[in-house]
């Protein structure tokens, strides 16, 4: 076959795969052996992580495209790699295919192709399986020099966040309530970037610790702080908030994909420069302090409320 891949037998879970690497092209090398083969740049160590997009957890059919459902599953795999200001090397997709989603494979995979094309990660491999409801579990590998984590942040540091929040959150409680989200809204949450370019250029210039908000700006200052063995000192009204999106959205929407990031006072973050390259904001809005009985504390006209827990309705 082209583009490396190996020759396969006859079979509908072959004539299946052959299915995704006709929609994907030379969005996809090597496929067809037991493991995929990835070299890792001298000097650079292998990022990996996985993410899962549950039918009827994560999302409802009638919310999005399958392109946009297979896109939006690779994009929230690779914004681990962001968080870790790492450069994608290679993605997986393990596909649950019901029957009734059978005939969306093209669709779904053409969503993660596009993906995957746009932050130049090739799909180096996956699995396809029949399953009771539909579900994409994208595996992501990656390289950084210096990989960052959510335990390098130190008292005095000063916290900055990418982007305007609160697009996914209110969207999200516009379709539960039945209701069309504004459009601005549900573009964020139907289609997220990972900031995979940003968190590469947070890692070069002073970046101790990075995590992207997947949970909620307040959950993932939380787990930010629970790592570094520190507190955040938060000011609520410096939240940037998307458009028509009130401060509390902001505080609790997850899936906003976003970047908290941690910058020693001494550092002198070029935000302009961010903003003019990547075209979103970098904001202050908060210090690192030292640990206190709560994680994170506020100040400014909000109050701490919880954020989201994946094994919670």
């Amino acid at each position: 076959m082209s583009d490396g891949h190996l020759a396969m037998g006859g079979g509908a879970e072959f004539d299946l795969v052959r299915r995704l690497l006709d929609t994907w092209g030379a969005r996809a090398s090597g496929i067809g052996d037991d493991a995929a083969v990835i070299d890792v740049p001298d000097g650079e160590r292998l990022v990996a992580s996985t993410d899962a997009s549950v039918e009827n957890v994560h999302f409802k059919r009638g919310w999005m495209t399958p392109r946009e459902l297979g896109a939006r599953a690779a994009t929230a795999a690779l914004s681990d790699l962001a968080a870790m200001g790492a450069r994608p090397l290679g993605l997986l997709l393990a596909l649950g295919l019901p029957e009734n989603w059978q005939a969306a494979a093209e669709e779904l995979a053409d969503g993660v192709g596009a993906t995957a094309s746009a932050l130049a990660c090739p799909i180096v491999g996956g699995n396809v399986t029949r399953s009771s409801e539909l579900t994409l579990t994208v595996t992501v590998l990656g390289s950084a020099a210096r990989p960052l984590s959510r335990s390098g942040a130190s008292p005095g540091d000063i916290m900055f966040v990418t982007g305007r929040l609160g697009g996914p959150g209110a969207a999200l409680a516009a379709l539960l309530a039945d209701r069309d989200p504004e459009p601005t809204a549900r573009a964020r949450f139907i289609a997220p970037t990972a900031r995979i370019a940003e968190g590469r250029w947070l890692a070069a210039h002073g970046a101790t610790a990075l995590i992207d908000i997947s949970d909620g700006l307040l959950a993932d200052a939380g787990h930010l702080a629970n790592a570094s063995g520190v507190s955040l000192s938060l000011d609520v009204d410096a939240v940037p908030c998307l458009a028509d999106c009130d401060t509390r959205t902001a505080l609790l929407s997850g899936e906003e994909y976003e970047l908290l990031v941690s910058v020693p006072s001494g550092v002198a973050l070029a935000t302009n420069a961010f903003e003019r390259t990547f075209g979103i904001p970098l904001t202050r809005i908060g210090v690192v302090i030292e640990r206190q009985d709560e994680s994170v504390l506020t100040t400014g006209g909000g109050v701490l409320v919880a954020g989201h827990d994946h094994l919670v309705g």
